[in-house]
């Protein structure tokens, strides 16, 4: 591996950890941020409306620079942008617990969006780049860190706060402490240069369309699941609120068990049948969830759902550096566009599929996006071979 100076680098270890602890800030970051929200819409006396308006301002801010990230971390290098974006992304975390006004709440959203969806591209950019300098998969390792560091998260939160009797302040430094402390730390050893050249703005072109399709898919049933997982078993199956969140844990546990055994698995059995097959296996999760006639099946396909799909979205990011029809980086940033798209318009389809008709057929629209990810994604594989 060439850097941007020409001089040989090798890629190891030390680049690869740096890599995975910036995947960690990243879920770490987002779990930090989730429990803020009633503190915000408590502090500013809001209604539903105009809270869901506020956190429309994290799909915005994130949308307006995923297009832009590729391009930046080949010009200022992955290093760089990683390390600064981790030392705002922790200060705009603290600062969402200061603000007052939706005046200023808006701007600090935006912007604490802006770096959320900087930091996602980027550290996919690196990921593929060490993975192809390494010579061996990692990529869903890297991605099973930010699972990880949305577990870790969650539970510190309900540590500090519910054992410790700590303030959503005092709680959220100790947090922007952890994400400053990994951004300082690993940062050195992140490798200093980006994904190639490109325009500016990541339009995806040729295969990278395609592979942008399949992330679009797959984000789109997990943002479905996580957001109507609870609400289906409720409403649809008829279990008691207690148990509502269930669903949820269980694909959760499963995404991530499948994600830190997923590159010995690709390893095995290849990238096809994983990618491939973890979409119909995704189908048949799907099929137990809408037909399940006792409880234990039902909870089988939210666990098939999160093996199934684990390892589709890193599989097709390691593809982003075997193909050349675009540059690294802008590659990644149109595909990681694509998939955070699938993100927005998921919970929304779903609800306005069940308005039109019912959550059943809603959830069936999911099944049907399952076989239209297989074939798109065999299709890729055999442009590709």
């Amino acid at each position: 591996m060439v850097d941007n100076g020409g001089r040989e680098r090798v890629i190891g270890a030390r680049e690869a950890h740096a890599t995975r602890a910036f995947f960690f800030i990243g879920g770490f970051g987002s779990a930090s941020w989730a429990p803020l929200v009633p503190v915000l819409r408590e502090r500013l006396a809001i209604g539903d409306d105009v809270l869901g308006l506020l956190l429309l301002c994290i799909g915005i801010g994130s949308l307006a620079t995923m297009p832009l990230s590729g391009a930046l971390s080949a010009r200022l290098g992955c290093r760089r942008v990683l390390v600064a974006t981790g030392i705002l992304f922790a200060c705009t975390l603290l600062a969402v617990t200061l603000v007052d006004s939706l005046w200023t709440a808006v701007p600090v959203i935006l912007v604490f969006g802006a770096l959320m969806g900087c930091l996602d591209v980027v550290i996919n950019v690196a990921a593929v780049i060490v993975e192809k300098g390494i010579g061996r998969r990692i990529m869903s390792g890297m991605h099973a860190f930010w699972s990880l560091g949305g577990f870790v998260g969650a539970g510190l939160y309900g540590v500090w706060v519910g054992i410790l009797g700590l303030t959503a302040f005092q709680s959220t430094a100790i947090a922007a402490g952890i994400v400053l402390a990994l951004a300082v730390g690993f940062g050195r050893n992140l490798i200093p240069y980006g994904g190639g050249g490109g325009s500016l703005i990541a339009i995806p072109r040729g295969i990278v369309v395609f592979v942008g399709i399949t992330a679009f898919i797959a984000f789109l049933s997990e943002g479905a699941v996580m957001d109507w997982s609870g609400v289906y078993l409720t409403v649809v199956r008829g279990m008691d609120l207690a148990l509502a969140g269930v669903g949820f844990s269980v694909f959760s546990a499963a995404m991530l068990t499948m994600r830190f055994l997923g590159d010995r698995v690709v390893q095995r059995i290849g990238q096809r049948p994983v990618a491939v097959g973890g979409a119909l296996l995704t189908l048949v999760g799907i099929l137990l969830i809408m037909f399940a006639p006792v409880d234990a099946l039902l909870y089988f396909g939210f666990f098939a759902i999160g093996i199934g799909s684990a390892n589709i979205v890193p599989v097709f990011f390691s593809l982003m550096g075997r193909q050349n029809v675009m540059p690294i980086g802008t590659a990644v940033s149109a595909v990681s566009t694509m998939g955070y798209l699938g993100i927005l318009a998921g919970p929304a389809a779903i609800g306005f599929i069940s308005s039109a008709t019912n959550l059943q057929t809603a959830f069936g629209m999911l099944a049907v996006l399952s076989i239209a990810q297989a074939a798109v994604g065999f299709y890729v594989f055999k442009k590709m071979a």
